[in-house]
C-alpha cells in the first residue's frame, strides 16, 4: 500500500484550504457542497461522492449533494437508516470503510439498481455539528481496485466537518429569515392594534367624559363621589388613548415637529405645575432646578411637554411616599441637558436595555403594583428623537433612576430638518 509523498500531502492541504475559504465565499449551500463532493472524489481517488442529510418527516436519509449526472435519479430517493451504510454511520456517529460492498449487508443495493452503477467499495463519515449527526458524506469505488485507507478517512472527515458547518449555517440563516418574517408580522399586528384601538376608543371616551362632567355639575353633592370616580378613571383612559395615538403617529410618519422659539425652562415649570398636586398628595417633593436662563430653542412645545410629562409621571409612579423627584436643566457643550431624577424603587440592571420599548413593563403582569401600559417612556423617546435629541436612563435598583435627554441648543437648519421624514 503506497503512502502519499510530501508533494501530494502539500497539494491535499492546499486544496482543503481552498475548500475552507469557500465556506465564506461560496454563493450558496448547494455550490459549496458541490465543491466538497468534487474534492472528496478527487482527493480519495474515487469514482463518486455524495452527501446525505436526515429527513425528520420521512425518518430516512435524503441525497443533498451528488454529481450532476445522478441528480434526477437520486433526489427523489430515500435511504433507510436500517440496511444501509449511510444509515449505519448516521445512527452510530462513526466512520465506516467497506472494502467489498457486494458482500456487505450494510450496503443499500437499491441505489445501485436505480443508478445502474455497481458499488465495489465505499468510505463514509458522519457530518457532526456540536456532537449531533446531521448527515453523511460518502465516497465510492476507489480507483485501480485499491483499498480505502486511514488517510482517505482523514480527508473525508475534514471535508465532512466543513460540509456540516455549511449546512448548520444555512439552517441558522433560514431560521433567522423565518423569525424576521414572524417578527415583522407581529410588529404589523401591534401597529394595527394601536391604530385601531386609539381611533375606536377616542369617540366613546370623549362622550363619557363630556356627559359625566355635565352630570357632575348638575347633580350637586348627592352623587359627586361616584361621578368624580367616573371622571377620574375616564381621564386615565384618555391618557392611555393619547399615548397610543402618539405612538401610532410616530410609527406612521404622521407626527410632525412644528418648531417655534420656546423656553425649555417654561416647559419644565408647566409640567411641574401640572403634577404638583399629585406629588403633594403622595408626599413627594417635586421640584425644578433651572437657574436663571430661559433656555430658548426652536422646538415643538406641545411634543416636548408630552415627553417631559411622561418622564415626570413615570418618576412619580415609581417613587414611594416622602420621596423626591427633581427636574434639572443645564447647557452642556452645545446641548440642553434635561434630567429627571428620583429616589424611587429603581430598575433592575437586566431591564435597563428595554425600558423604552413599547408595552414593556419592569413588573410581571401578574404581580405588578403599578398601573399603565408601558407606553409613556416609548412615547418620550420617540418625541425626543423627533427633535434630533437622544435619551437614556441610569438606575440602581432600590436607589432610584435618572432619565436624561439632550436637545441641540442650536436647532438644525431647514436643510437638515428635511432629511428627517418625521419633521416638517
Amino acid at each position: 500500500m503506497r503512502s502519499m509523498t510530501t508533494n501530494e500531502r502539500i497539494d491535499h492541504l492546499e486544496r482543503l484550504l481552498e475548500v475552507v475559504r469557500g465556506l465564506t465565499t461560496a454563493p450558496d449551500l448547494e455550490s459549496f457542497l458541490q465543491t466538497v463532493i468534487n474534492e472528496a472524489t478527487e482527493l480519495t481517488n474515487s469514482e463518486l461522492s455524495s452527501i446525505l442529510e436526515y429527513d425528520e418527516a420521512a425518518e430516512e436519509l435524503r441525497f443533498l449533494a451528488m454529481h450532476w449526472f445522478q441528480r434526477d435519479l437520486l433526489r427523489p430517493m430515500g435511504v433507510p437508516l436500517d440496511g444501509s451504510a449511510a444509515g449505519w454511520v448516521y445512527r452510530r456517529g462513526q466512520p465506516l470503510i467497506i472494502q467489498d460492498a457486494m458482500m456487505d449487508q450494510r450496503h443499500f443495493k437499491v441505489v445501485d439498481r436505480v443508478t445502474r452503477h455497481d458499488t465495489n467499495s465505499l468510505v463514509a463519515v458522519p457530518l457532526m455539528v456540536r456532537g449531533e449527526v446531521v448527515g453523511v458524506l460518502e465516497a465510492l469505488n476507489k480507483k485501480d481496485n485499491a483499498h480505502y485507507t486511514e488517510e482517505d478517512l482523514t480527508i473525508l472527515e475534514t471535508l465532512g466537518a466543513l460540509a456540516a458547518q455549511a449546512m448548520q449555517n444555512f439552517t441558522l440563516q433560514r431560521k433567522v429569515r423565518a423569525t424576521s418574517v414572524e417578527l415583522a408580522e407581529l410588529e404589523r399586528l401591534k401597529t394595527d392594534f394601536i391604530a385601531i384601538a386609539s381611533h375606536e376608543l377616542r369617540t366613546p371616551l370623549g362622550l363619557i367624559l363630556g356627559h359625566a362632567t355635565f352630570l357632575r355639575e348638575m347633580a350637586g353633592t348627592d352623587y359627586a363621589e361616584q361621578l368624580d370616580m367616573i371622571i377620574r378613571n375616564a381621564t386615565k383612559l384618555k391618557e392611555i388613548v393619547e399615548n397610543l395615538s402618539d405612538v401610532d403617529n410616530v410609527q406612521t410618519g404622521a407626527a410632525r415637529v412644528r418648531n417655534q422659539k420656546v423656553s425649555l425652562a417654561k416647559i419644565v415649570e408647566d409640567v411641574i405645575l401640572t403634577f404638583q398636586d399629585e406629588a403633594n398628595a403622595r408626599k413627594i417633593t417635586l421640584k425644578a432646578e433651572l437657574g436663571e436662563s430661559p433656555f430658548y430653542l426652536d422646538a415643538d412645545e406641545v411634543k416636548l411637554g408630552i415627553a417631559l410629562s411622561n418622564l415626570v409621571k413615570n418618576a412619580l409612579q415609581f417613587t414611594e411616599l416622602n420621596g423626591h423627584v427633581t427636574v434639572k436643566v443645564e447647557e452642556d457643550a452645545g446641548y440642553f441637558k434635561v434630567t429627571v431624577s428620583d429616589d424611587g424603587i429603581g430598575i433592575p440592571a437586566r431591564d435597563l436595555p428595554r425600558v423604552f420599548e413599547r408595552f414593556f413593563q419592569v413588573e410581571s403582569h401578574l404581580t405588578r403594583r403599578y398601573g399603565g401600559m408601558g407606553l409613556g417612556l416609548a412615547v418620550a423617546k420617540a418625541l425626543i428623537e423627533l427633535h434630533g435629541g437622544r435619551i437614556w436612563v441610569e438606575s440602581e435598583e432600590g436607589k432610584g433612576s435618572t432619565f436624561t435627554f439632550l436637545l441641540p441648543a442650536e436647532q438644525m437648519q431647514h436643510s437638515a430638518v428635511s432629511s428627517n421624514p418625521f419633521v416638517e
